[in-house]
């Protein structure tokens, strides 16, 4: 996929909850203002709490549509299905959006460069240029579904019966042994990436423009690698949108990122949350979300080096998206751990569809005799209505959640540089 700017990927969310902001955003401008106002103080200080208060309960919220399941809500996607996955990154861009718009509209009471605030914004910067690296390598682990698909579609052309009206043709050696090949074509693949830990290859793509360099980065925290792939690099305020993650090298290690991501996510004391108006909690919300997405994100799609080893650290049950965020952290863990699961190349619904339809077809025609027997074509009939239906959900699903992993690329790139430019302001030296 050609790399692209923010400003074409900036698609409306597919939201599924309705934004406690959403009433005011047209006061709330894209920049932070130039000048302070201490006038009202303790007016900033009540609709600060309000409006903290409100984007921890709206999170939890989210966090709690993330835990329903078909048996509640018959609308509810499975757990790590195609659909679920959508959903959780639809979660993630309302939250983040959210929380730049609450620490931008309370910048004037909170100075964003005030101590302690600065250093924890800061540290939830850090996390978030390491989700970037993690977006390519799902991305990479997308096309590598892709690229199932297409041997998953060669196995249900050669046993979809003729469309009607044509007369129903009973399946004979050759299309047997046509989509027998092409299921172990797929079984190989699927090995070969397991062993290699989900690497696709040497890409030099990204969700980002190419020829972003280290110097260009704002304010030197860039420290990633120069990309070698070609394509425009832009001016203008599209500069601040460049990528800040190229793609990633046979060393790279999703596992370890995770754990770079989740370390030291500790719980802002008291004092901090007092003396920054509670904005302490709100970047700790941030963050905790930010790990646990990725994890998921990782846990569900197949990338380089994929590992769960990292934990969520304790988070207080004070906080009211604590307890749906370890539920769903907890969910992801034991799902991981059953044991058609434990070795699997991810956990997504459908890669599970694929290896039960791929393994079922294989064992039913296995020393078939022709012609197939009433109840062995039976079961080539069942097993490859599944297989046509996981084909359909992997070709209406990959695109859209594609677009979403790219929406949330830009809108961490965007955020981190709007912080960063506020931060750099001369106004806030002080």
């Amino acid at each position: 996929m050609p790399a692209t700017d923010s400003s074409s990927a900036a698609a409306p969310l597919t939201s599924f909850g309705r934004s406690f902001l959403s009433h005011r955003r047209d006061q709330i401008p894209p920049p932070p203002p130039d000048h302070h106002s201490h006038s009202h103080t303790h007016t900033h200080t009540s609709s600060s709490d309000l409006e903290i208060d409100a984007f921890h309960r709206h999170a939890a919220d989210l966090l709690h549509d993330l835990l329903s399941d078909s048996n509640s809500d018959p609308s509810a996607p499975d757990l790590l299905s195609l659909a679920w996955t959508r959903r959780l990154l639809d979660s993630f861009l309302i939250c983040l959006e959210e929380f730049r718009a609450i620490l931008f509209a309370l910048a004037d009471s909170q100075p964003l460069s005030r101590p302690p605030l600065d250093r924890l914004l800061l540290d939830f910067l850090d996390r978030a240029v390491k989700a970037l690296d993690l977006c390519n390598a799902i991305r990479d682990g997308l096309d590598l579904i892709r690229q199932w698909r297409k041997h998953l579609a060669i196995a249900a052309a050669a046993l979809s019966p003729a469309p009607a009206p044509a007369p129903a043709a009973q399946r004979g050696e050759a299309q047997i042994r046509r989509a027998r090949k092409a299921l172990t074509d797929l079984t190989i693949l699927m090995l070969d990436d397991k062993d290699a830990g989900g690497v696709v290859g040497q890409r030099n793509r990204s969700f980002g423009r190419a020829g972003t360099t280290r110097d260009s980065l704002p304010h030197g925290h860039g420290h990633h690698r120069r990309s070698s792939s070609g394509g425009s690099s832009g001016s203008g305020s599209g500069s601040h949108l460049r990528s800040l993650s190229w793609s990633v090298s046979r060393t790279w290690s999703a596992a370890r990122q995770l754990q770079a991501i989740g370390g030291g996510l500790t719980v802002p004391r008291a004092n901090d949350i007092a003396a920054t108006g509670g904005l302490a909690s709100a970047v700790y919300a941030m963050g905790a979300v930010l790990f646990v997405v990725t994890w998921a994100l990782v846990a569900a799609i197949p990338c380089q080096d994929r590992g769960l080893q990292a934990h969520l650290t304790a988070v207080p049950r004070t906080f009211p998206w604590a307890g749906p965020l370890i539920t769903l952290f907890d969910r992801i863990l034991d799902e991981s751990k059953k044991k058609d699961r434990k070795h699997s190349c991810g956990l997504l619904k459908e890669i599970h569809q694929i290896e039960r339809c791929s393994r079922q077809l294989m064992e039913v025609t296995d020393a078939a005799e022709f012609p197939l027997a009433d109840d062995k074509d039976s079961e080539v009939q069942e097993a490859t209505q599944e297989l046509v239906q996981v084909c359909g959900s992997l070709k209406d699903g990959l695109d859209p959640l594609e677009r979403q992993v790219r929406e949330m690329f830009h809108r961490v790139v965007r955020t981190r540089t709007e912080i960063l430019d506020y931060l750099s302001r001369p106004h806030n030296a002080g």
